[in-house]
């Protein structure tokens, strides 16, 4: 589909799932699913680990004070990682990085299937969607499925009207 190689079967194996869309390894706990076992083996750190910090308001529970803090700017609003070049504003130094591709172009994550480049792996995830059929967002109501969240929420409003 897409030209790239591999040293061993089981490798082009799991990546071939970038294309058909398959994620055969799901959580117990929570069903969420993914394309190899070793993804799956460290999503499930999440559900055993202790969580003793718990934010006051949403009562997310975190296992380490500095994660619970980093999460509180949610709530207040905070951001302290100012951009230099323009008046934006991040409660992480990451979406900063992030943002900082805008003015410099850079566009290091591509598409192995059109080529096509994105400024990060979460853009890149949603548009080989395209190519994989991937449909995860089912409306309860008549099972009509969307590659992107934001679109079943605009089809779940035709429900309530």
């Amino acid at each position: 589909m897409c030209n790239k190689t591999f040293r061993d079967r089981g490798s082009l194996k799991v990546h071939q799932r970038v294309h058909t869309g398959e994620r055969p390894y799901r959580c117990d706990v929570c069903n969420k699913t993914f394309w190899e076992s070793s993804s799956l083996k460290v999503h499930q750190h999440v559900h055993t680990v202790d969580c003793p910090y718990h934010c006051d308001v949403c009562n997310k529970t975190f296992s380490q004070t500095h994660k619970l803090k980093f999460h509180q700017r949610v709530h207040t609003g905070e951001r302290p990682n100012g951009c230099d070049l323009c008046s934006k504003t991040f409660s992480n130094s990451g979406n900063l990085n992030v943002h900082h591709r805008i003015h410099t172009g850079k566009r290091a994550y591509r598409c192995d299937v059109c080529n096509k480049s994105f400024i990060d792996k979460h853009s890149r995830r949603l548009h080989l969607r395209l190519h994989t059929g991937e449909r995860p967002y089912c409306c309860d109501v008549c099972n009509k499925a969307f590659s992107l969240l934001y679109k079943l929420k605009v089809h779940q409003r035709l429900h309530t009207v």
